[in-house]
């Protein structure tokens, strides 16, 4: 519960009036402001309280009449807000946020909170948005860069657009992001659209509303320690392209050389920025592309230089096999123009909304006034307000009923979300910590596995002897990082090898399908593979 009352202190003070944009309503149940009647005569008030206000209301809860704390139960808190969304629904509106207090003079102690609500856009079907991963040595820029591109500010040399991407204090005080952070922007008929604080909800809310083309940027962590979080970031998001950084007074490095890997490895289209260019002269920059483009001849990949062939080459030719490469500064704003133009231009390679609907969860949170969040990116199908779900498998294989209470897309409320899209769902059914890493979100009906094996065709890339029945590493697989035990169907795999294992979960099951690509890696070991069949299921799936 936020400690500044300043905003409830202020809507107190402006207090309801017939022609205001203030409402106060102590508690809102099922069972009495649901039924017909009650129901439209609430809706059409809240509709005007929201024309009231061009398009914004307040609704103060858990207050009386006069506008004094009353406090009422979280639950009884949560059930108000639930109401209120119903109103809003009906009225043309939508609750974008709530924020709550906690009322100590009350026994037992209660909640009182603001609901703000403003007028629904409409549903907001965003058919070309697509997500980037970034990949990239430590300090070679890949969150200043998107800093700069999200915002259209250069840097300041001292990391001042980075600071946008890292929000643990930690992060912040040392430079160094240690999470997956996420940053969208957008493109309009008059050129991009950009957001001044990237850190601020409604200004992220209003790109995925307002713009014809959003960009979403998952990036990820470029130091060795955390190199499990890079994968979880380029593994377990459905990503359209990859963006890998490399700095102009460094070069690849072997983080450099391991994230183009994992990039390759989950064949995915990716350009590479080469950064910092502000900091080296013109040959030092030519070096380090030609170093670049050798690495990429080295594992297959013909690159593109950007500068030389333009980027209706660079959109027309990028695949899994065709690298674009552009050079960059974040502080003189070289070659970002050249990306925002790419990043306009690229097709939406993610899709499969014709599958029925499946996320995989990354990340899981409580919201007062809502309830437990998922969040993830759409790997399959489309999801609505009000679909009934299954959530699983828990360790025992089973799977629980849930129900979507509402999607936002960057904090922007949706009616439907689709196959690629980065979303937070929040669910009826079930409490946040019975949410975990890992989980799959689909459709009743489905049959989904609980599995505890599967058969695999892997290539170990790396290791330093043989890889022997027994072998534990950690295996990534969508948004799951499990260890898992290795049995090579010919006894052993060596360094350079590729063929068959059987995987095994060590803990506990998973959802896993035929056809999904993975990482697995311990210490120094790693390799690659694709699940070929299913060998066993947990017996209560």
């Amino acid at each position: 519960m936020s400690a500044d009352r300043a905003a409830l202190q202020a809507a107190l003070e402006r207090g309801e009036s017939d022609g205001g944009a203030v409402e106060f309503k102590e508690r809102l149940t099922r069972e009495v402001h649901l039924q017909a009647g009650r129901f439209e005569s609430l809706a059409a008030q809240l509709r005007h309280r929201v024309l009231s206000g061009d398009g914004r209301a307040e609704y103060v809860l858990g207050v009386t009449d006069a506008g004094g704390l009353a406090g009422i139960a979280a639950a009884a808190f949560e059930e108000t807000v639930d109401v209120l969304r119903l109103l809003a629904d009906e009225a043309g509106a939508e609750v974008q946020s709530v924020q709550t207090w906690a009322v100590e003079t009350t026994d037992p102690a209660g909640v009182v909170g603001i609901a703000e609500v403003v007028e629904a856009p409409g549903v907001h079907r965003d058919e070309s948005h697509i997500v980037i991963g970034t990949a990239g040595h430590v300090d070679h820029g890949k969150s200043t860069l998107v800093g700069s591109l999200v915002t259209g500010a250069p840097d300041d040399g001292q990391g001042a657009t980075r600071r946008f991407l890292d929000v643990q204090p930690h992060e912040v005080e040392r430079g160094l992001s240690a999470d997956l952070s996420y940053a969208v922007y957008g493109h309009g008929a008059e050129g991009p659209i950009h957001l001044r604080n990237p850190h601020r909800k409604d200004e992220r809310a209003e790109v995925v509303r307002a713009a014809e083309r959003v960009v979403s940027f998952v990036d990820t962590v470029g130091h060795e320690p955390w190199l499990r979080t890079t994968i979880r970031g380029l593994v377990g998001q459905r990503l359209d392209y990859g963006l890998l950084v490399v700095a102009a007074d460094d070069g690849p490095t072997r983080t450099t050389r391991e994230h183009l890997g994992i990039l390759l490895a989950m064949e995915l289209p990716t350009v590479v920025a080469i950064t910092k260019t502000d900091m080296v002269d013109d040959a030092q920059v030519d070096d380090v592309v030609e170093a670049v483009e050798g690495l990429l001849r080295q594992v297959g990949r013909t690159p593109l230089e950007v500068a030389r062939y333009g980027v209706d080459a660079a959109v027309t030719e990028i695949d899994e096999t065709v690298v674009p490469i552009v050079a960059t500064s974040a502080i003189s704003m070289a070659g970002l123009d050249v990306l925002d133009e790419l990043f306009r231009r690229l097709p939406k390679r993610q899709g499969a909304t014709e599958a029925p609907f499946r996320m995989y969860i990354d990340r899981t949170y409580a919201v007062t006034g809502v309830g437990a969040v998922a969040s993830g990116t759409i790997t399959a199908g489309e999801v609505t307000a009000g679909d009934a779900l299954m959530l699983g498998p828990m360790p025992d294989g089973r799977y629980r009923p849930v129900e979507v209470r509402s999607i936002e897309q960057h904090y922007h409320r949706v009616d439907t979300a689709t196959a690629g899209r980065i979303v937070g769902i929040a669910l009826k059914g079930v409490k946040a910590p019975a949410l975990e890493r890992g989980m799959v979100l689909c459709p009743p009906g489905t049959a989904p596995p609980a599995v505890r094996a599967f058969e695999a065709e892997v290539m170990v890339l790396n290791h330093p002897t043989r890889i022997q029945t027994g072998y534990e590493p950690v295996v990534h697989l969508e948004t799951i990082s499990e260890a898992a035990e290795f049995s090579p169907l010919g006894g052993q795999l060596l360094p350079g090898d590729t063929g068959t294992t059987e995987v095994r979960f060590k803990f506990r099951p998973y959802y896993v399908e035929a056809g999904q690509r993975f990482v697995f890696r311990e210490g120094q070991s790693k390799g690659v593979g694709t699940v070929t069949r299913i060998t066993e299921t947990a017996p209560n799936a």
